[in-house]
């Protein structure tokens, strides 16, 4: 009894307890740790990976931490909703400077573009990427998104979404099979000459009625003279000049052969 006793008051004793409680901590804390921890730990590594692939790709312009050079601007606070759509629709990386960002070939898998997106993310609070139930068009109002379209977007990319001519050499893309995530994403984030409408100006659902709208566009045919659906008033013009310049040509070369 008295070994015994001699055994537990050991100094040994004490620090072998002290490892078997870290041990029996450590294990049940990997067996029942908490889901949001583990999310946590996902996020975190798909943040390195995304940095990884900026300092690769993307800071010759915009700097080693994003902070923006001469040749391209600061990311901090343009979010991932910027980043998925300018490299989800090729813009980006530019191959050289110009004066407007071509839609192309995209470069990057769609992880590797969901991991550059969460490392722009984690430089400061910006528009995240939409969730997917405001970018089908489906359960929203196509009339109410045509009038809002009309309003906000059509002096630059035309009634119907076609597109147009800015100043300095810039232009309005068309919106003829932009997937409907990306035409949210720019609404959000004001790519190029485009402003930003941000929730408190164009609520989510609203813009899902936009989308609805070009939707609706896309999928209605357009019988007769279209002209790049410059709207009726130019179609009418262009049939008046020409209609009337074929007549006149028709006229005098009947009284030339009547003279």
């Amino acid at each position: 009894m008295n070994a015994l006793a001699a055994r537990r008051r050991h100094p040994a004793a004490i620090v072998i307890l002290l490892l078997l409680g870290l041990v029996v901590t450590g294990l049940a804390y990997s067996a029942f740790a908490p889901k949001q921890a583990q999310a946590a730990t996902a996020a975190q590594d798909q943040v390195q990976e995304g940095r990884k692939l900026f300092l690769a790709n993307c800071a010759t312009c915009h700097g080693l931490e994003a902070q923006g050079t001469k040749d391209g601007p600061s990311l901090a606070g343009v979010g991932a909703a910027a980043v998925d759509f300018q490299v989800g629709t090729g813009r980006m990386p530019l191959a050289g400077p110009t004066v407007q960002a071509q839609r192309k070939e995209v470069h990057f898998s769609s992880d590797e573009i969901a991991s550059l997106a969460a490392y722009v993310a984690s430089l400061a609070p910006g528009p995240a990427v939409p969730d997917a139930k405001y970018t089908n068009g489906e359960n929203a109002d196509p009339g109410k998104g045509g009038e809002l379209f009309r309003v906000n977007c059509a002096m630059c990319h035309n009634y119907a979404g076609s597109g147009g001519a800015l100043t300095r050499g810039k232009h309005a893309p068309s919106l003829k099979d932009v997937e409907g995530k990306y035409v949210y994403e720019a609404m959000v984030s004001g790519p190029q000459s485009m402003p930003v409408f941000n929730d408190q100006n164009i609520d989510p659902q609203s813009k899902n009625d936009i989308i609805a709208y070009l939707n609706t566009m896309q999928a209605t045919p357009n019988p007769g003279l279209t002209l790049g659906s410059l709207g009726p008033v130019p179609e009418g013009l262009f049939a008046w000049v020409f209609g009337l310049g074929i007549m006149i040509g028709f006229a005098v070369w009947l009284g030339k052969r009547a003279a």
